[in-house]
């Protein structure tokens, strides 16, 4: 079997091919946009990536092809020879990439499923939309605390509306707040119909209809805990999935101690889902 190894990046990425016996067979430039047609022309081959944008992408199309996959973690990389003594180019990340799958049998992550992918994009895309509201409110609370006003409590969605109010009392609102206003009514209506969008989501699958069932647990979690662990059947227990999402105590001990030492929990995996599940605990 042939050790594909690709090194790839936006626009033109590096592939090395090796035999088994790590004798290399070609070194070519390509335009990542052809890599599927590359792959689909090659014999059934062990393709290795390192993780990055593309990287699922193309896992895909080889996968389709008949190739094995190894996506490798990027924080394992420098351990196999990638960047070895301050040199890092493209060839030389193929080829120490191909060198290492035809020494042993390298760790993979896991590749999400084309349905996870699209709904922690679907998740991620609204979180934008949340974020940018957020930060252009602070903003608008923050220069009406410059003119020593207040507006009156009430919720994100409503708040350029009372600002508006405050025109009445007296507040000149200069047009380059009033664009900011403009903007917040706009994101305030692409919000929910994200949130429309994903609530039918949620409602359409079985799995997230009945994470719903918790108190506290909405389509956003149930959504993103499902997106993030994709096949469960990649868990032994519930515990490797606490380990997985980050929410197990670390420890720091030594040969020397005595005791063990806990610390905090190791925040491992996507911190978005973390975020989710604390705020619906």
């Amino acid at each position: 079997m042939d050790h594909i190894a690709i090194d790839l990046a936006s626009q033109q990425s590096q592939v090395c091919v090796r035999q088994a016996d790590g004798t290399i067979l070609e070194e070519r430039r390509l335009p990542t946009a052809m890599l599927a047609t590359y792959l689909s022309q090659r014999p059934a081959s062990r393709v290795v990536v390192e993780t990055c944008t593309e990287a699922f992408g193309v896992a895909d199309a080889a996968l389709a092809c008949g190739h094995q996959v190894r996506v490798v973690p990027s924080t394992l990389v420098r351990a196999l020879g990638v960047g070895a003594r301050g040199l890092k180019t493209d060839r030389r990340d193929a080829q120490a990439l191909s060198a290492a799958s035809c020494r042993m049998e390298l760790p993979s992550v896991h590749i999400p499923s084309a349905q996870a992918r699209e709904r922690k994009s679907q998740c991620g895309l609204r979180e934008v939309l949340v974020e940018s509201r957020t930060k252009l409110i602070n903003s608008v609370r923050s220069w009406l605390r410059g003119q020593g006003w207040q507006v009156r409590k009430g919720s994100a969605e409503t708040l350029a509306k009372r600002v508006r109010e405050l025109q009445g009392e007296g507040l000149d609102v200069p047009a380059r707040v009033a664009r900011v206003l403009t903007v917040l009514d706009e994101l305030t209506r692409q919000i929910a119909a994200a949130d429309t969008e994903l609530e039918q989501t949620a409602q359409q699958d079985e799995v997230c209809r009945r994470l719903m069932t918790v108190p506290g647990v909405g389509p956003v979690t149930a959504v993103r805990f499902q997106a993030a662990l994709d096949e469960v059947g990649r868990f032994p227990d519930a515990h490797a999935v606490q380990s997985y999402l980050g929410l197990v105590p670390g420890e720091d001990s030594t040969g020397h101690s005595r005791k063990q030492r806990r610390t905090g929990i190791t925040k491992a995996g996507e911190p978005a889902v973390r975020w989710t599940l604390m705020q619906a605990a």
